[in-house]
């Protein structure tokens, strides 16, 4: 994936119909929400942006894979909670309104963050003589210019136009599916060659993220006596993340593609993941329906 139209034009723009899609789903309720339960939005937040990233880089220091790959690593590891993971949660009858107000607030948490943990992570994989670093100004415009504007936009128009923003929001859902496939399937056919050599270091280490984190925001959120419905909302959001934003930073930002495959496999795991979860979620209500 060079520095061509794809990553320079379809990629941002892709990424910013997304955002906008899912700024129709939301209201500044949604932010204002937090405070009506912020012991289980302040476990959601810490195990997204804090504990997620740590686990990311021991993870992606200690597996072996190209200093690149693992840059990609942590690209996934900082990225912020994905769109869908509001339908995952909803459909594992987790905490829909939780689950909304941890993907707007980590949204606009990460457009800050992003840029410290992939300057520190280019730093520390590549090595001061091989890497160079986002400008981190410029950068959090970047990411702010394609995340939290389109998702403002989305709302105004919630708000402003109702109607006609519920007509769109089906439209822009079924086109985000249809932008994500073409961005995963772009990043891998651009390595397409190195493909199954990328796939052996990272397959792994995507794979564990993913599972690994799922748990321990289970576990955490679990040890510290959030209802049922708040543990998979926490579980959810800490698994789904926003892979095409990560994919936009490695290949946009950092027009790196070997970065961009991590997310790209990262993003094909953690919808098997969440189905796994939907199905032990749906069971397990079904079984115990008084826990639910």
């Amino acid at each position: 994936m060079e520095s061509n139209i794809l990553t320079a034009v379809f990629l941002p723009l892709g990424l910013g119909l997304i955002m906008l899609g899912m700024g129709l789903t939301l209201t500044l309720e949604d932010f204002r929400r937090v405070a009506l339960y912020p012991k289980a939005a302040a476990v959601g937040l810490f195990c997204q942006l804090a504990l997620l990233p740590v686990v990311g880089f021991l993870i992606a220091g200690t597996l072996p894979m190209e200093a690149a790959l693992a840059v990609g690593v942590m690209i996934i590891a900082c990225a912020p909670g994905g769109p869908t993971s509001n339908l995952i949660t909803h459909l594992a009858k987790g905490d829909v309104a939780l689950s909304i107000s941890l993907t707007a607030i980590s949204s606009v948490v990460t457009v800050f963050t992003i840029p410290l943990i992939v300057n520190f992570s280019l730093l520390y994989f590549l090595g001061e003589g091989k890497a160079f670093t986002l400008p981190f100004g410029k950068t959090v415009i970047q990411i702010f210019a394609v995340t939290v504007l389109p998702t403002a936009i989305g709302m105004a128009l919630k708000s402003k136009w109702p109607s006609f923003a519920s007509k769109i929001e089906k439209i822009l859902q079924k086109a985000s599916a249809v932008f994500l496939i073409i961005i995963i399937g772009a990043a891998i056919m651009k390595e397409r060659e190195n493909l199954a050599s990328y796939f052996a270091q990272t397959g792994v280490a995507t794979l564990l993220l993913n599972l690994s984190m799922m748990i321990l925001a289970f576990a955490v959120s679990k040890l510290l006596k959030l209802n049922r419905a708040q543990q998979t909302t926490i579980t959810v959001e800490v698994g789904i993340q926003n892979g095409t934003l990560a994919i936009a930073v490695a290949a946009t930002l950092l027009g790196n593609p070997t970065m961009a495959i991590p997310p790209a496999i990262y993003s094909l795991i953690m919808f098997f993941t969440g189905g796994l979860l939907i199905f032990l979620r749906r069971r397990s209500v079904a079984l115990t329906p008084s826990l639910g």
